[in-house]
């Protein structure tokens, strides 16, 4: 057929798309076209999918089709930014399903599968089941579900999780080397199971502030089951879009662990965070000092420069709004007002970074951690809205904290900092911050957004 000679140029072309869009998205002002241009690209792979040899019902693809772009809307619609990195995760974890149930699938057929081919599906089952039931527990820490908050790891958990990583392979070897159905779909069975339980130990360890990096290796084992699946089914456009997919979330992973002063092998091992942060939280915050919008407003009123550093609070209250409009005004005054972004901020990469696209705030205003840290000194007011571990200074000071050696943007430098929190509770580490206590911090104790709105309202009463 003229149709199936076309599906090689039609793949090749998706994967250009997919290269196209994904050097776009490297960059804030064309992300939103290079997405575009992916979608485009994804959108052509699946069609020329639809006319591979090997469908059967073409209705069931569509029924399928339909079914899942339904999901997929309604998620898009509903699911708040504040639930986005939660949908993530489960995305990641979707997408090592089916990875495995394709293998799966393939295997069923009982046709005689050249080794490699074999290979390729044992390797799609331990990666594809791992990122499942990876994703799963990411997305229960995620959620604070009950039984998940805590990090919790076995004795001797590396060396648990490194013989069943051998298992695993000890049984693809099998897998690959028996003719026999039964006994592939034995060992393939003994995969999953041994693979669900890898899953859930590798990530089980690893506490709520150290999801970022999670979520990011999660996307990145998805990819690379994907390009598992491309050599079970012979789709050279599985294998290219896989491919692209574990090769940027590695990268990913690794700029999020050179924020957080972590290593890669211990990202992939779960061996990840430190000790307890010492000193009753009593202690550390007996000389916080709290103060108002109008004190806030008139201490804003003389400032040449503001550095906003926003947080997880800012996504909860939707308060990016009101941010933009506190710099408007500022702005309009003659002041300085910038964006210092932690890499690790909220609770996936690139949180903050959307959410303030989101309130059309330019990107240039958008300071990475590493240029804005050597000017804090010069800076008059920092405003702090609801970040609490990537401020924390015990980064620095506690040997013996989960976050110790983590890179923070380090606003106890600035003049004065204005820290904007419902309360004195602890971040995602679960540690208290000397930052609140410092001489030169004030606490307003409010909602992100209704804070700052009380702050425009006060300045704008100055005159």
């Amino acid at each position: 057929m003229i149709l199936e000679s076309l599906l090689p140029l039609a793949y090749l072309t998706s994967a250009v798309c997919f290269i196209v869009g994904l050097k776009m998205m490297s960059s804030p002002r064309t992300a939103v076209r290079g997405n575009l241009i992916g979608a485009v690209g994804m959108a052509l792979a699946i069609g020329a999918a639809c006319f591979d040899r090997g469908v059967a019902s073409h209705a069931l693809i569509a029924g399928s089709l339909a079914i899942g772009a339904v999901i997929g809307w309604i998620l898009a619609v509903r699911v708040q930014m504040t639930g986005m990195p939660q949908m993530v995760a489960l995305l990641n974890g979707l997408g090592g399903a089916a990875s495995t149930l394709v293998a799966w699938s393939d295997l069923l057929r009982g046709s005689s599968h050249p080794v490699d081919t074999l290979i390729a599906v044992g390797t799609t089952g331990l990666i594809g089941t791992v990122t499942f039931w990876g994703s799963l527990v990411a997305y229960a820490k995620l959620e604070e579900l009950k039984g998940f908050r805590e990090p919790f790891s076995l004795p001797g958990q590396q060396v648990i999780n490194a013989m069943l990583v051998i298992a695993c392979c000890g049984l693809t070897g099998v897998l690959a080397s028996t003719h026999e159905t039964s006994v592939q779909i034995s060992c393939y069975i003994g995969i999953v199971v041994l693979s669900t339980v890898l899953g859930v130990f590798l990530v089980n360890p690893i506490g709520g502030a150290d999801m970022p990096v999670v979520i990011s290796l999660m996307n990145s084992y998805s990819g690379l089951a994907g390009a598992a699946t491309g050599f079970v089914i012979d789709n050279n456009g599985l294998i290219i879009s896989g491919s692209l997919v574990g090769a940027s979330g590695v990268i990913l992973t690794r700029i999020m662990c050179k924020a957080m002063n972590r290593s890669l092998f211990n990202v992939l091992f779960g061996v990840m965070g430190g000790g307890k942060a010492g000193g009753p939280t009593d202690a550390i915050y007996a000389t916080v000092r709290s103060t108002s919008a109008e004190d806030v407003a008139s201490i804003l009123d003389g400032a040449q420069r503001v550095v906003v550093v926003p947080g997880y609070g800012m996504a909860v209250a939707q308060a990016q709004h009101a941010v933009r409009d506190l710099a408007k005004l500022l702005e309009a005054k003659g002041t300085t007002v910038e964006y210092a972004i932690h890499p690790v901020a909220g609770r996936m990469p690139g949180h903050m970074n959307v959410l303030l696209a989101e309130a059309d705030i330019a990107y240039d205003k958008l300071k990475e951690m590493d240029e804005i840290n050597p000017t804090l000194e010069t800076v008059d007011v920092a405003i702090v809205l609801g970040a609490n571990d990537v401020v924390n200074p015990l980064a620095k000071t506690d040997p013996n904290s989960p976050i110790a050696g983590m890179p923070i943007i380090e606003v106890d430098k600035c003049r004065t900092v204005v820290v904007i929190k419902r309360s004195l509770s602890p971040g995602f580490a679960k540690i208290p911050n000397p930052l609140f206590a410092a001489p030169n911090a004030l606490l307003l104790y409010a909602d992100a957004q209704k804070a700052l709105l009380d702050i425009v309202k006060a300045i704008k009463e100055l005159g």
